[in-house]
């Protein structure tokens, strides 16, 4: 996710394969900033029922990585859940190994495969795994002179140099295109440290994944809904940004609001991959649903209004929701990651959603998304496994 698309105008220009992450997450940030109605605050009023601790909001910047701020972020509420302290993980560390491990995928994929900035949330569990993790403090990402994540020029480098590895020229791969892959991600992002202080101990990144943050990656399960594959089994997701073709589970799709509901209920919070192109999300607003009546039908003043306050919205149904998918309507453009739930004046209950483009909107970098937006928009949502009912996890064969 965050390698962006806009529908339905841009759609070829921005599909999730073709537009690197840099430039299409500005893009869309810049859209969903603008052309917004007047401020909402005053005219929702929420009630949080249900607010997880979470640690404060950050800023991924000119970069395709919300899959690794909203996953990252989940974990480190993760560490408070299990009574640890928290500690801000290297966003950025993250990335960094996955663009190692998708360069790789992609030649083996002869370039069949996508590249770019974007990734999924299961990204950050299996890079965990692998590499462990660094603190924030021991690796920034920034080793080119910026204060903030600015990844076009890399990601156009690594393009190019991939490009021409897949060519092949020599007619046999050497195992130095690694070694140079590696070598142009390490001089924008900084060289990973082999070993670093961190409150007076020293630390490898698997001795501070294991002693510090603590958690087990076997713990964590990623799901998505699609009625083309059987409830309760495993499938791949077909997306553009699992390029590690990684499997998920299927449910039904009220079981994604239910999966939420009781995860929440019980201190877990749950990372969520989804579609934020839609006239009902707005940024600025905090606020994120679906309009009962198709925004391209309503009129101008229908329009002005989309934001004041709470308004009727469309009944989803499985097969809305799959056509959706199907039609490029719904992509895996974006990650965040949900903490809460909260009612608006009218009992309607909402999502209370962490994002990572900074503390700039209405909610200081927080979001309020309906369930029904959930359900209609989400392509997977990763969560700890004890925060599954039991019925859940006999459904899916769990242990």
């Amino acid at each position: 996710m965050s390698n962006f698309s806009i529908k339905p105008f841009v759609a070829a220009s921005l599909l999730l394969a073709g537009f690197q992450g840099a430039n299409a997450q500005d893009y869309l940030v810049n859209s969903l900033k603008s052309n917004q109605s007047a401020n909402s605050k005053d005219s929702f009023q929420f009630k949080d029922v249900i607010n997880i601790e979470n640690t404060p909001v950050k800023n991924q910047g000119s970069s395709g990585t919300c899959w690794s701020y909203s996953a990252n972020s989940f974990l480190e509420s993760e560490m408070i859940r299990a009574g640890k302290q928290p500690v801000e993980l290297s966003q950025i560390y993250t990335a960094r190994n996955a663009y190692i491990e998708k360069g790789i995928n992609y030649v083996r994929m002869h370039g069949a495969i996508t590249l770019g900035d974007g990734g999924a949330l299961h990204d950050v569990i299996n890079m965990y795994r692998k590499y462990g993790a660094l603190p924030q403090t021991a690796y920034t990402g920034l080793n080119y002179g910026t204060t903030n994540n600015k990844f076009g020029e890399m990601a156009a480098m690594n393009e190019g140099l991939l490009a021409a590895v897949v060519k092949n020229p020599n007619g046999e791969l050497s195992p130095n295109w690694v070694k140079a892959y590696t070598s142009v991600i390490d001089t924008y992002l900084g060289e990973v440290p082999q070993s670093f202080d961190y409150k007076g101990k020293k630390y490898t990144p698997q001795t501070f994944a294991k002693e510090v943050v603590g958690l087990n990656p076997d713990d964590y399960v990623e799901i998505s809904s699609f009625t083309d594959h059987p409830y309760y089994t495993q499938f791949v997701l077909m997306v553009p940004d699992n390029w590690s073709l990684d499997l998920v589970y299927n449910v039904k799709m009220n079981d994604l609001t239910d999966i939420i509901d009781a995860a929440l209920k019980n201190g877990y919070t749950v990372g969520w991959a989804g579609d934020v192109s839609e006239k009902g999300f707005s940024w600025k607003n905090g606020v994120a649903y679906i309009p009962a009546k198709d925004p391209a039908l309503m009129t101008a003043e229908e329009k002005e209004t989309i934001f004041k306050g709470p308004q009727p919205e469309l009944e989803v149904t499985e097969a809305l929701r799959q056509k959706a998918f199907d039609n490029y309507q719904t992509q895996d453009d974006h990650g965040m990651h949900i903490v809460g739930l909260s009612k608006d004046q009218n009992g309607k209950e909402y999502y209370i959603v962490k994002n990572s483009w900074g503390a700039t909107n209405d909610y200081k970098g927080y979001l309020y998304m309906s369930k029904n937006f959930v359900k209609y928009k989400s392509t997977a949502i990763l969560l700890n496994k004890g925060g599954l009912t039991k019925e859940m996890t006999k459904k899916l064969n769990l242990k």
